[in-house]
């Protein structure tokens, strides 16, 4: 069994060809809200690409709430953002979540031998959850969707930070691997979030916290797990909550 790095809708089209193991690594901050919305008790999350498609949801999903941002922000109509510190608020209740990348990546990888989203935030779990498929595992850096160029730091240091612990054969992106694991090493994993493009982005639009709470490791074992493509989306839940 081999874990490979492979960044965007490749590392997505990789994992769906050849029967993987997809983890969604959105480190700034879907995975995070998504790990943590779980964590916080909310009963499941529809997961959608679009702002559209998260409003008509809510239609049928009266009590449901909704959760993301385009640029950082909440789009108009939703109840919260993409921030992981609102979680709490969805204790009890179904969720419709969109995000600029992330949820495109989480939706893109359905077919995949299964579906998780990780960071640092749920590593160890979603490491163990991963590994007993017994299948090849893609950690998918998820980049920004709206351009391939982006540098997406966090997304890596994340995702090395979760197969360095593995101890696993790295496979496709082992230089990359490699080259963060040794940053972090040198710098930490807090420094590595803080100095990442996206990280501006969130200092820009007031929400700077956010940055040091998805740094934190391990504080939850939540790990949103896809269990049914629908019309619009995918459903997401913690299958060991």
């Amino acid at each position: 069994m081999a874990w490979h790095l492979i960044e965007g809708e490749a590392g997505c089209a990789y994992a769906r060809r050849h029967g993987c193991v997809a983890v969604v690594v959105d480190a700034l901050r879907a995975s995070a809200t998504a790990a943590m919305l779980l964590n916080a008790g909310a009963a499941e999350i529809l997961v959608v690409r679009e702002i559209e498609e998260a409003l008509d949801a809510r239609k049928h999903w009266g009590d449901a709430l909704l959760f993301g941002e385009r640029g950082g922000l909440p789009p108009e109509g939703f109840d919260f953002g993409n921030s992981p510190r609102d979680a709490d608020a969805a204790k009890g209740r179904r969720v419709i979540f969109t995000t600029t990348t992330g949820a495109q990546r989480l939706v893109s990888a359905w077919g995949a031998a299964a579906v998780y989203m990780g960071s640092t935030v749920n590593a160890s779990a979603v490491r163990a959850r991963a590994a007993t498929n017994g299948a090849d595992v893609v950690l998918i850096p998820a980049g920004l969707a709206t351009d391939s160029s982006f540098i997406a730091q966090e997304d890596w240091v994340a995702a090395a930070a979760i197969a360095a612990a593995a101890k696993a054969e790295i496979g496709e992106g082992r230089q990359r691997f490699d080259y963060w694991r040794d940053r972090i090493r040198e710098e930490g994993i807090l420094r590595l979030f803080e100095t990442a493009p996206h990280a501006q982005k969130l200092r820009d639009v007031g929400l700077e916290e956010d940055i040091a709470f998805c740094a934190q490791s391990n504080i939850t074992g939540a790990v949103p797990t896809a269990v049914a493509h629908t019309r619009i989306g995918v459903i997401v839940r913690d299958l060991h909550a």
